[in-house]
């Protein structure tokens, strides 16, 4: 039985998690970390707690769903008492990767923006057409619902660093937006536009477009249930595994 804690538990994808564990016959609800008053019911054996120690002592790997200053927490107190992690939280910077890698030497951690299955394999197939369609121009439009405090969004980032990288090139190339009268691409330029409104869980469109003709790919998340259902698959594959630092596509790598 895995014995799962969840850090964030009352956000939208932490709730859902929550349930989705409730359902699952080989995963338990350990433990759940709460600043304030958690606002349904779990069962009475999980710990429900604001102790950090608490928390942690009581699970064996924690899936996070929180705010980037929690996860940041989460990520320092982990660095001193090591625990499997999967980490699901966007918005993150460059403290929080660098913690990241600090974990990954004592413990398995697993990092997504995106914990979709199918998000997974299409930073594959980005790579190897990025790569295959090296003259192509690249642009990545994604829309999410119009509560979405990032943008771009974590998946647009990583799905443009697969690109990128599968060109030899990085995160320099990115165009973010395009606001001024001087807009005319630039070379190996991969532009990225954010669009935000009403209850759109997630949709992501990546294209590769030349003189006569273009070819796109999209993914649309209909349902928050899909980064629940990935962090779950995510975590029972890390507790497998060894120290260091993972992502979706290892588990689906093609």
């Amino acid at each position: 039985m895995l014995e799962i804690g969840i850090f964030g538990a009352t956000g939208k994808v932490g709730k859902v998690l929550v349930q989705e564990i409730l359902q699952d016959k080989s995963a338990r609800l350990a433990s759940v970390y709460v600043r304030n008053e958690l606002d349904y019911n779990v069962p009475p054996e999980t710990m429900v707690t604001e102790d950090m120690n608490t928390f942690v002592e009581s699970s064996k790997v924690i899936i996070d769903f929180s705010s980037k200053e929690a996860a940041q927490k989460l990520l320092e107190h982990a660095a001193e008492h090591p625990i499997p992690l999967v980490i699901g939280t966007t918005g993150l910077d460059k403290t929080h990767f660098e913690l990241m890698e600090k974990c990954a030497k004592k413990m398995p951690v697993l990092y997504a923006a995106n914990m979709s299955e199918g998000v997974a394999i299409l930073n594959e197939i980005v790579a190897m057409v990025s790569k295959k369609l090296r003259d192509y121009d690249i642009e990545i439009c994604e829309m999410h619902h119009r509560l979405k405090k990032d943008a771009p969004s974590g998946t647009a980032l990583h799905l443009a660093e697969s690109a990128a990288s599968a060109r030899g090139l990085d995160s320099s190339v990115f165009k973010i937006g395009r606001d001024s009268k001087d807009c005319e691409r630039k070379k190996d330029e991969i532009g990225i536009l954010s669009m935000r409104g009403g209850d759109i869980v997630g949709k992501h469109t990546i294209g590769f477009y030349a003189d006569g003709e273009f070819l796109e790919f999209t993914h649309t998340a209909t349902s928050r249930v899909t980064f629940a259902k990935g962090a779950l698959r995510a975590a029972e594959w890390l507790i497998k595994k060894e120290n260091g630092l993972y992502n979706m596509q290892d588990i689906f790598r093609l």
